[in-house]
């Protein structure tokens, strides 16, 4: 086993009433059809059907409807997120709904298991020791998230130095109910452009692009220099643009700005004592003049001034000899 790691769940879902419809036309905006190939932007509300009817919130785009349902997570940001259409990368029933659709129209669709995430394989359920766990600081319990050798799973069972791990997808098995909207379509070069590096990575408006003819010159933010993420992500990105774009040759620039130096203050020139005239060296420049300390200031007293005395007071150890 190459190493254990540990994901833990967020809060528990809530149920929500019945399903209803199947597929159901709420409202259209434009006229613009969706085909395959298109760039979409969607917004949804993604659920799980329970036997008894009831639903269970697993996924969305609406921060509001995270927190209802008790799955708000401050982590994510909710907003609409671009998809291709006709690629494969949806569930094979939201994508069927959505071909055909109109850009603004909001549909409901339910789709079963075989056309989701699968059916559940028994094979993919697994009995490991307690002690794979323990040794790698670990400690298993029911619902933890879980990569071994690559592989994700959910603990399912923990009992008598054994623990059951299902890599099944969690959907699996599963009825899902789409509540979903394509917002607007990718158009320009530009926008599927932006669209393919929001998909593959994120914060694509930090992209400087430059499409001219069929090459496409992409200023990367100073962020992507260290981001691991990039480093993994820019592969699917050349890949998607060349898929699904007409560019022949892609560029990614780094840059690099030296930063200036301050320049350092001048210090003023020393006067002497005697003339007051500013300092000057044997070659005849000015000399700089010595910084003076700052005074400080301080909490204490000022101390009185020492009293001078009289030649009176002074004794005759101190006199001079021609005033003995």
């Amino acid at each position: 086993m190459n190493g254990i790691r540990a994901y833990h769940n967020g809060a528990r879902a809530r149920t929500r009433q019945p399903l209803r419809t199947s597929i159901l036309s709420v409202r259209r905006v434009t006229s613009e059809t969706i085909e395959k190939g298109d760039i979409v932007w969607i917004e949804y509300d993604a659920w799980t059907v329970n036997p008894n009817g009831t639903l269970t919130l697993f996924d969305t785009t609406h921060d509001e409807v995270a927190k209802k349902e008790g799955k708000f997570d401050e982590k994510k940001v909710y907003i609409e997120v671009p998809v291709v259409i006709g690629r494969g990368r949806l569930f094979e029933g939201l994508e069927a709904a959505l071909v055909g659709a109109k850009v603004g129209e909001t549909i409901e669709v339910l789709i079963p298991p075989e056309k989701g995430a699968g059916v559940r394989d028994p094979r993919l359920v697994e009995l490991r020791t307690e002690r794979e766990f323990l040794r790698q600081e670990i400690s298993p319990e029911v619902g933890m998230e879980v990569s071994i050798s690559g592989k994700h799973g959910v603990v399912t069972a923990v009992s008598a130095g054994r623990v059951r791990v299902d890599f099944n997808n969690p959907l699996a098995g599963k009825t899902l109910k789409y509540v979903v909207q394509a917002t607007r379509k990718a158009k320009t070069p530009d926008e599927r452009v932006r669209a393919i590096i929001d998909m593959d990575y994120g914060l694509a408006d930090q992209f400087k692009i430059d499409l001219k003819g069929g090459s496409a010159e992409i200023h990367l933010p100073d962020v992507c220099k260290t981001d691991e993420k990039w480093f993994v992500s820019k592969f699917r990105v050349v890949a998607d643009l060349r898929e699904l774009s007409d560019l022949k040759t892609i560029r990614f620039v780094e840059e690099y700005e030296k930063k200036e130096a301050k320049a350092e203050p001048k210090a003023e020139p020393t006067r002497t004592e005697a003339t007051g005239e500013a300092g000057k060296d044997e070659s005849g420049a000015v000399a700089d003049a010595p910084k003076k300390p700052r005074k400080r200031a301080t909490a204490t007293k000022a101390k009185p001034a020492a009293k001078t005395r009289t030649e009176e007071e002074l004794p005759a150890s101190e006199k001079a000899p021609e005033e003995l």
